[in-house]
């Protein structure tokens, strides 16, 4: 176990541009102050400066990264692969020991002071940094399909209220908005206007062009719809068809990039020695978001320690050895959120693969129905893991 005297403890403050460090020794004394810019170039000066320094004290450095993950990933790979000591600090422990001070200060130089000071603090129980490419590269993959998802629902969303009132009654001739035939529909026929003229045969020779199974019987369905919801064109149509139109372009992209990611996700993941889509609920998407939030599991040492982390273990609140356990609302919530989606699934699901869920079906019984719930979740978790 290293000596808290024998070091040179660096705290890092991380910005996306710029990142301040500061050299402090075992007593808090601090020593110097570097600026440098996000770039490696410049962690080599660093680097040099925090060596010179290590070496005029006879001490060893060692540094502390707020969220190494983040903006100071590529600083931690870098100080990483030249074989310094990193340790990761969580930006909760950097903001209480500014908040404990007598006189509250906020700038990038007393932020690094603070990570330094907790670097001291808690030399032996901090993690070390470990970014690995892998899981980094999976979690931006993650986060893009993230984003392209929701930017689905924003262009479905846009989608249903232009063609509510071109077509007041879409729903009863196309059951989802974002269909093969009712994105052609939506892309050549924005509006009533444009279908003067055609019968339902027509509709049918084009619409088994998308799909083989079209039928007469839809496009009648869509001549009767639109004959009986009455004239709804008003100015400015073309317009509104346009954006119409624009947003089944958007769409159709969305649709190609989203299946474009998928295909990348499925690939990285063969990297990682998981059989997390071996289980029932658990598929390509889900696996790829546990496996991003969570990193290595090896780092946990229990099934309880990660419960912890996720934010899903109890917590006792006790005070003159009398307390009760009330849920959790620290920990990832993104992973809480997962396991509660599976969860969810699994004790809904009327597949009992797991045997403790069966067991906690039994114990149950009798008790309310938020107890159920509660205990119904804790037996998925477990089968999960």
């Amino acid at each position: 176990m290293q000596k808290r005297e024998n070091l040179l403890y660096v705290g890092i403050d991380l910005h996306k541009e710029s990142h301040t460090a500061v050299m402090v020794n075992c007593w808090n004394e601090k020593l110097e102050v570097v600026v440098i810019e996000n770039k490696p170039s410049e962690f080599r000066r660093l680097a040099e400066k925090v060596k010179r320094k290590s070496n005029h004290l006879g001490l060893e450095p060692i540094y502390g990264l707020e969220n190494a993950y983040g903006y100071g990933r590529s600083l931690a790979v870098w100080l990483i692969e030249k074989g310094y000591i990193v340790k990761d600090i969580n930006p909760a422990l950097a903001y209480d020991q500014r908040k404990s001070a007598p006189m509250l200060r906020k700038n990038d130089e007393h932020d690094a002071y603070c990570v330094a000071t907790v670097l001291i603090n808690q030399l032996h129980t901090l993690p070390d940094a470990k970014p690995k490419d892998n899981e980094w590269t999976l979690a931006q993959l993650v986060n893009r399909r993230d984003l392209l998802v929701k930017d689905g629902i924003r262009f479905k969303n846009g989608l249903h209220e232009q063609i509510s009132i071109a077509y007041p009654s879409y729903s009863k001739f196309f059951s989802e908005i974002d269909g093969k035939c009712a994105m052609y529909f939506w892309k050549t026929y924005p509006s009533p206007f444009h279908l003067q003229g055609k019968t339902s045969e027509d509709l049918t020779i084009e619409f088994k062009e998308i799909s083989r199974i079209a039928k007469k019987d839809k496009a009648e369905l869509i001549l009767d719809c639109v004959q009986n919801d009455g004239n709804t064109f008003r100015e400015y149509q073309e317009s509104r068809d346009f954006i119409t139109t624009s947003l089944v372009r958007d769409l159709e992209h969305q649709k190609e990039e989203l299946a474009g990611l998928d295909q990348e996700i499925e690939k990285i993941l063969l990297s990682f020695d998981y059989k997390l889509t071996s289980m029932p609920g658990i598929g390509i998407s889900i696996a790829s978001k546990l496996i991003a939030e969570i990193g290595d599991i090896r780092r946990f040492p229990s099934a309880d320690k990660l419960a912890r982390f996720a934010g899903v273990a109890p917590v006792k609140f006790s005070s003159a050895g009398k307390g009760k356990e009330q849920s959790s609302r620290q920990g990832n919530r993104q992973l809480h959120g997962l396991f509660y989606f599976l969860a969810v699934t699994m004790v809904s699901s009327q597949r009992m693969e797991y045997p403790i869920i069966r067991y906690f079906m039994i114990i149950t019984c009798g008790k309310s129905v938020k107890e159920r719930q509660s205990l119904r979740h804790w037996s998925a978790l477990c089968a999960v893991w």
